[in-house]
């Protein structure tokens, strides 16, 4: 215990001196995309804002934290201020991959993957009158209602961490064909409709542009049914690992056209499966059964997941180019890291407000989401640059049956703690004290959740 509670107090100095320091790092690389001083100075005091732990973030409570005295400020940034919002996103994309580059340098991960996750996350909406609004399935709320999507870029490096860097909303082609709901709805007039595969060629192409280099590109079934995706990734010689629907159909090697469910009912019960990690999760190793099948598309290859309890199978379409390993080892490893996005939607919103965003214009809800993806990415890099210093974790355990440690230690420093350093500072001594003990709850929950999990993989061992 007296070992690590000097380290706690560290790691809560070192943390917000850090953050501190790529907080104003990227607000000084945001200043040429302001017109003028005021809107870029009230962008900082909203980007610190949405770190606080506030109970709804929205123009009141965030001008109230930010010491205004009336919200008029807050939304004029958002709605009237002069500045290019596409560009303020162009710069945190580039900060956050710098930052997490140079993270996995520092950690000795210069190796790992770097991924590009695609995905899509709702917000719900009430009314007509929001830019892209419609009634459809959220996965937020787990029905269908009305809300907004945007399409979203994950930048995931293997070991070292994850942030947003690419953005964009989803507008129903109703919306662009009513002249009255697109200037209702603040749409620009040269705005043209665009699928979400679309989106994400389009966010992926202004990521390349910027010179991001990606291992694979990720994303889930909507993505890997997109043939104008792959068709445009395969152009690039781009790799990518998509999730494809169990009736996506293929030709295999041996000139059979088959289903990807067919094509799994074809193998063996128990040759032709692998069992490999998926990487490393909080609970532990994510442990699966694969099979690689090999089509009759040079270069284009099925990798079929299944889950060791239930049976649950998961399908991922391939493209590796020319000069790549033929083997799913990498394959493997990128498909693990698509998960990065769900987490970054989880901060996003439990500790930022992404989806908190009470504005209803088009340019209103981009400028929001690049602030907060600002605030996210100052987090990420920082809780990355501090993850060898900050972790004091005792080892997993490698028996089903091992007593826990004395002392568990502590994870590494998250994005949501170094977003409450930064946010709102507590009392001196009070933010030591709650670092320490969340962190070591958390290492505590840890080490039991692996040791579970270890216990189930004997059991799964056993019963084969």
């Amino acid at each position: 215990m007296k070992t690590t509670k000097p380290k706690a107090a560290a790691a809560a100095r070192i943390g917000a001196a850090l953050g501190r320091r790529k907080r104003a790092e990227l607000l000084d690389l945001l200043r040429p995309c302001f017109a003028r001083t005021e809107p870029w100075l009230q962008a900082a005091k909203y980007a610190a804002a949405v770190m606080c732990d506030l109970r709804r973030r929205n123009g009141w409570t965030i001008a109230e934290r930010s010491g205004d005295r009336t919200p008029d400020r807050t939304q004029r940034l958002l709605n009237r201020a002069v500045w290019d919002t596409w560009a303020a996103m162009g710069v945190v994309r580039r900060f956050a991959v710098a930052g997490l580059d140079e993270a996995a340098r520092t950690a000795g991960r210069r190796r790992g993957l770097a991924v590009g996750a695609i995905d899509e996350t709702g917000q719900a909406k009430a009314g007509r009158h929001t830019a892209g609004v419609k009634r459809q399935y959220l996965g937020c709320v787990g029905k269908v209602a009305n809300g907004i999507n945007t399409v979203h870029l994950t930048y995931a490096r293997e070991g070292a961490g994850h942030a947003l860097i690419g953005a964009r909303e989803w507008i129903p082609a109703a919306h662009l064909g009513d002249p009255a709901a697109s200037a209702a709805m603040g749409l620009p007039e040269d705005l043209a409709f665009r699928t979400k595969g679309q989106l994400a060629i389009d966010i992926l192409a202004e990521a390349f542009a910027d010179g991001v280099r990606l291992d694979f590109v990720c994303g889930d079934e909507v993505y890997g049914a997109c043939t104008e995706l792959r068709e445009y990734l395969e152009d690039r010689d781009q790799a990518y690992v998509l999730r494809v629907p169990s009736s996506f159909r293929l030709m295999l090697a041996s000139g059979i056209t088959l289903t990807c469910k067919q094509a799994a009912a074809r193998l063996p019960a128990r040759r032709g499966w692998e069992v490999r990690s998926a990487g490393t999760g909080s609970k532990g190793q994510r442990w699966y059964a694969w099979a690689w099948l090999a089509t009759a598309f040079a270069s284009h290859y099925l990798l079929i997941r299944r889950h060791l309890q239930t049976g649950e199978l998961a399908y991922h379409y391939c493209y590796l180019p020319d000069g790549q390993p033929a083997s799913p080892a990498r394959p493997i490893r990128a498909a693990g890291l698509r998960w990065p996005a769900e987490e970054d939607f989880e901060f996003g919103k439990d500790c930022f407000g992404l989806d908190q965003s009470q504005v209803r214009l088009y340019t209103a809800i981009a400028r929001h989401t690049v602030l907060v993806m600002a605030a996210l990415a100052i987090c990420a890099v920082t809780a990355a640059l501090l993850r060898r210093r900050t972790g004091t974790a005792a080892p997993a355990p490698v028996l089903p049956d091992q007593p826990p440690p004395a002392d568990p230690g502590m994870i590494p420093l998250t994005v949501p703690e170094t977003g409450r350093l930064l946010g709102h500072p507590p009392p001196p001594g009070s933010a030591a004290h709650w670092l320490d003990w969340r962190r070591r709850h958390q290492a505590c929950s840890r080490w039991y959740h692996q040791r579970t999990r270890l216990a189930r993989r004997v059991e799964i061992a056993l019963a084969r």
